[in-house]
Formats: C-alpha cells, sequence, structure tokens
C-alpha cells in the first residue's frame, strides 16, 4: 500500500511542491480518514502499476485543503467533489476533469430524519421538517451542502437557518449520518452512497430516508494541465485510460462506483453556476 506519511500542514508551511518523479493524489475526506487511506492506498497502487511512475496518496484534513493541495501543486491528480473540483479547476490553468463515477452523472442527495422526530417519507422536498435542527455535511460539499442548501431555498423560499431552528456543519457524510442517528441533529442531509452503504447498520436504523433530491453531476477525477510536461507527452491521457479501466470490484467498491467513465469540464457547469447563485464560489 502507498500512503504519503507526509503531513500536508508541513508540505504547506514549507512553501515547496512536491518532487515531481512522484504522482501524488488525494481525495476530499468525505468520510472517515481511516477508511479513505485503506481505500486509496489501493488505489494508488493500481495506478502506480498502469502508469509506471510512482503514485502515492496524501491525506487531507478537509475540502479546502485538498483543492489547495492541487493549485500549489502539491497534488497533481484529485477526487474531487462536484464543487471542489469546479474550485480546483478554476484555480489551475489547464486542469481538467478526465473521469467520473457512473453513478456520478445522475446523483443525489438524500435528506433523512431521526426516527423519533416522525417525519415520513414523501415524494416532494419535508416541508414537516420546519422548525427542526438540521446539519449539512462539509461546508464545501456538493452532495452536502451546495445542492441540500439549492433545494431548501428552492422549496421554502427561505434561507436554511430561516426554515430550520439550527443549522450545523458535521464536517462530513458519515459524521451526518452518526449525528441525525443520535438524535444530536433531527435532520441532516448527505451522500446517498454513504447511506446506502449504511443500510442494516444501527447508525441507518435509527433514521428515516425523507426525500431524494433531483440527479446532478457529482464527483470527479480532475488532473493539473502540466502534467504532461512533468511525466511525458500524453501522461493526463494516460491517467484517463488507467481510471477508464479499473475494473476491479474490490477497488470500485471502495468509492463505492461501479465503474468509471469519461468527464470533461463542461458537465460541471451547472455545479459552477448553482455555486455562483449561492455565493460560495470567491
Amino acid at each position: 500500500m502507498r500512503v504519503s506519511l507526509i503531513a500536508l500542514t508541513l508540505v504547506i508551511a514549507a512553501g515547496g511542491a512536491l518532487a515531481q518523479e512522484t504522482l501524488y493524489f488525494s481525495a476530499i475526506p468525505d468520510d472517515d480518514e481511516t477508511k479513505l487511506v485503506e481505500r486509496f492506498g489501493k488505489v494508488a497502487d493500481y495506478l502506480e502499476e498502469q502508469l509506471g511512475v510512482p503514485v502515492e496518496y496524501v491525506p487531507v484534513k478537509s475540502y479546502a485543503a485538498s483543492v489547495t493541495a492541487f493549485r500549489n501543486n502539491q497534488i497533481q491528480l484529485g477526487w474531487f467533489g462536484g464543487l471542489s473540483g469546479v474550485q480546483a479547476r478554476l484555480a489551475v490553468d489547464g486542469a481538467r476533469a478526465i473521469a467520473q463515477g457512473a453513478e456520478d452523472e445522475t446523483f443525489v442527495t438524500y435528506f433523512i430524519a431521526n426516527s423519533e422526530t416522525g417525519l415520513e417519507p414523501s415524494d416532494g422536498f419535508p416541508l414537516a421538517a420546519k422548525g427542526m435542527s438540521f446539519t449539512f455535511g462539509a461546508q464545501t460539499s456538493t452532495s452536502g451542502r451546495l445542492m441540500p442548501e439549492f433545494h431548501i431555498r428552492q422549496e421554502t423560499g427561505m434561507a436554511p437557518e430561516e426554515f430550520f431552528s439550527e443549522v450545523g456543519f458535521s464536517g462530513d457524510h458519515g459524521q451526518t449520518l452518526r449525528l441525525v442517528s443520535s438524535g444530536a441533529y433531527q435532520v441532516g442531509a448527505l451522500n446517498f452512497t454513504v447511506y446506502d452503504s449504511a443500510l442494516g447498520t444501527p447508525e441507518a436504523e435509527n433514521t428515516t430516508l425523507l426525500w431524494k433530491t433531483p440527479p446532478y453531476p457529482d464527483y470527479n477525477w480532475t488532473i493539473r494541465g502540466d502534467v504532461d510536461a512533468t511525466f511525458g507527452d500524453g501522461f493526463a491521457d494516460k491517467v484517463q485510460a488507467a481510471l477508464l479501466g479499473m475494473t476491479d470490484p474490490d477497488l470500485l467498491a471502495s468509492f463505492p462506483r461501479s465503474a468509471f467513465i469519461e468527464a470533461t469540464n463542461e458537465l460541471y457547469a451547472p455545479i459552477e453556476d448553482t455555486a455562483r447563485a449561492l455565493d460560495i464560489l470567491e
């Protein structure tokens, strides 16, 4: 397993890029760090074999840190959410989305509630949750903040802080599930793959799936525009081919995705437009 042990904060403080003979990549921390290290260490091994260069996974502590690392060339490849991918590409000239999960074409957010609220599933936005406490995921998460906030505003005509009695940010999707399950928050919004993967666990059993948002594009692999200059002509295309050719069920299940398919920057224009409308992008 290839996992970089470099503390990202120290790398950033040093002000320099990581050695370019190695391809460094990271991923938004949308789940527990231990799980992420296990997942992406195996991905690093796969990419190293396919690309013929050393590949290391660099853990980060926040969504913003993943974008910062990409901008500073401390990582050259990132598994981003829809919004963080937009932010990363805006920060680096020539950066492009090269792959997405097959499920990312039509991603959805789940609104869930603690079972004791008595809220029931519905085909429309859960207006009965008005006045309850609510948690997003990370502040720059597409599925945990951007799209939930968009739909809250669209369906209620109110800001989240106006519709709910209390609004928090859990930090990641797994924590959102735990907080709602425990009753720390009555309602929350999270990535559908995290919730579906937790079905059958006590945490999921203590919650009710209230509503699914309409679909939108989400997670993506994004690569810097200067990797060909560093690793050789055609390297970005080679990385794309390696990702599209990932067929090992165990590797894919760690995302979890059934396959990776080609992606382009243009696919994420709706995410950028929504973020600008909500004044989330600088």
